[in-house]
């Protein structure tokens, strides 16, 4: 059995990274939820990159359980996947996925330009 740094089987690792993910992404709704004076959530929408370490099914499972606190109860998590783009730093020319991390035109490196975030795009609420 493979097992992470922190000696977890490693997909229980990234089970608690999920976890944790969404533990923050709850604090900070229920933080915009209470400055609006919500009664209620409905939905948030989330964009995942391809590189940013996290699998949508394990954080869907996640929210499952860390949903459960009054305003949050019957809301739906819509997760929407990013892919990985590369570009180049000079010219902006976007390098094809697979392809080595320099520009086909003028060689100069490619850097990340999407991909690798994890963003709350969305909080749909219920507001008196």
């Amino acid at each position: 059995m493979l097992s992470s740094p922190n000696g977890l089987p490693a997909s229980r690792a990234n089970e608690v990274h999920e976890y944790s993910v969404v533990q923050a992404l709850m604090e900070r709704v229920l933080a915009e939820a209470s400055a609006r004076g919500a009664t209620a959530v409905h939905r948030l929408s989330v964009r995942i990159g391809e590189l940013s370490g996290i699998e949508p099914g394990l954080l869907a499972s996640a929210y499952t359980l860390v949903k459960d606190n009054g305003l949050c109860d019957a809301s739906e998590l819509d997760i929407r996947r990013v892919p990985a783009v590369w570009a180049c730093r000079d010219c902006g020319r976007q390098v094809a996925k697979g392809e080595i991390l320099r520009c086909p035109a003028c060689s100069a490196p490619a850097k990340l330009v999407s991909g690798d975030e994890i963003l709350l795009e969305r909080i749909e609420m219920e507001v008196p």
